[in-house]
């Protein structure tokens, strides 16, 4: 099983939405949906995105009705996902000190807890992607490691769990995994068009999604 995951928001920025969301997915055939999405963004995109590395969610640039198409694109690509979310404000204080957020601690614990939903599982290998990104009061390999015991009571004792933090330019299944996020994201802050996004991704949604700390 492969599992690719990306965030959309932010623990304590104001002007990044009042909801973080982690998006995810799996899918049969990873390499189709690498070329898939490439090949989407280099022919639908206009001459100076399709040319980057990454054409991200929230740019500023990308009209809504280009990220309505490039969803209905990635909803053909069998993509089966799930996702978890938190309120901002609902962030416990355990995860707080000094006035300040824990937030390595604190994404960890959501990765941990996003992936737990695709258990329990048979495969004999399960590989998780997710973007890099800083981890304040955790190292890179700390992370990984939290991750692969948070999962190993769900898995067999001879599963092979993989976990990488790995450079989104250079993943399309992870810059997919941007999309999902951020389109989601859009839905729940009740943002122009997020219903239509929410509507178009419904089929691909293994469930509601998971929402963290509600009181």
């Amino acid at each position: 099983m492969y599992i690719f995951l990306d965030e959309s928001g932010n623990f304590s920025k104001q002007d990044h939405g009042q909801y973080f969301v982690v998006g995810s997915f799996t899918v049969g055939d990873t390499k189709r949906t690498n070329k898939e999405f490439r090949k989407w963004i280099r022919t639908k995109f206009p001459i100076k995105k399709c040319k980057q590395s990454e054409v991200k969610w929230s740019q500023n640039s990308i009209s809504d009705d280009l990220r309505l198409r490039t969803l209905k694109n990635i909803s053909k690509l069998d993509v089966r996902i799930r996702f978890g979310y938190l309120l901002r404000n609902n962030i416990p204080s355990t995860y707080r000190r000094k006035g300040k957020i824990e937030s390595g601690q604190l994404y960890t614990n959501i990765i941990g807890e996003v992936l737990e939903q695709y258990m329990p599982t048979n495969d004999k290998e399960v590989h998780i992607f997710c973007d890099q990104r800083s981890l304040k009061g955790m190292t890179k390999t700390g992370f990984e490691m939290a991750i692969k015991a948070h999962l190993l009571p769900f898995c067999s004792p001879d599963t092979l769990i993989q976990v990488e933090m790995v450079d989104s330019t250079s993943s399309c299944n992870i810059q997919i995994a941007d999309w999902i996020s951020g389109a989601i994201a859009r839905y729940l802050e009740k943002g122009k068009m997020g219903n239509d996004f929410y509507k178009v991704l419904k089929n691909n949604l293994l469930d509601q999604g998971k929402e963290f700390f509600a009181p």
